[in-house]
């Protein structure tokens, strides 16, 4: 770990139901650090499903300490941060629903991480929040929309094979459409698929 005064590791995001501290603790949804000490510490601390991090996420308040040699809450994950050179902690969580994220800055010098430090996490956190937030939202919509196209393209697919089918029939569209789902059912083929390949002329399947 590189000898400065703190070591700001990528925020830990939470599905944002959070369960209460007698049921299953929350698995994070992604996790990553600056240094690869910091992310064996968080990692070790994730497997064991227990540490500040998930006292954080439960609590949803700041949990810190000035000087881990002292710290009796956390023996394990203390041991695993004493080994990796790292005194002092805080962890802090911020909520921008759906999305929770706790953001840890370690030190390697006890009280090394004064009143500015804490205002350093407050802001990168609220940051990281609303772009792990906005990327939701944007995977949530481009994902409506590529459901939408695959709608509209599978009816057009229908209004083409009914096309055919009256053509071949002599019937109305409301006797083509029944007539393509009487086969979808009694063959069992999707509607879209059926009509897919009468629209593409490879026959009855």
């Amino acid at each position: 770990m590189p000898r400065v005064p703190a070591q700001t590791p990528a925020p830990e995001v939470f599905p944002p139901d959070v369960p209460a501290p007698e049921e299953t603790r929350p698995e994070p949804l992604a996790a990553a650090a600056s240094h690869p000490d910091l992310a064996e510490v968080t990692d070790r601390q994730l497997s064991r499903g227990h540490g500040p991090i998930f006292d954080v996420v439960l609590d949803r308040r700041t949990l810190s300490s000035d000087d881990i040699l002292g710290e009796t809450r956390w023996p394990e994950a203390m041991s695993d941060m004493l080994r990796r050179g790292v005194r002092c902690f805080t962890t802090t969580p911020h909520l921008n629903p759906p999305v929770l994220v706790t953001l840890t800055l370690y030190g390697v010098t006890p009280k090394a991480l004064g009143h500015d430090r804490h205002a350093l996490a407050s802001l990168l956190i609220a940051q990281g929040t609303a772009a792990v937030s906005n990327t939701q939202q944007y995977d949530d919509v481009h994902r409506t929309a590529i459901q939408l196209q695959e709608a509209v393209e599978a009816r057009a697919i229908v209004d083409q094979a009914k096309g055919i089918l009256m053509h071949a029939l002599g019937c109305d569209a409301d006797e083509a459409f029944a007539e393509l789902r009487r086969i979808s059912q009694t063959r069992h083929v999707k509607l879209t698929a059926l009509a897919q390949r009468i629209v593409g002329h490879q026959g009855l399947p």
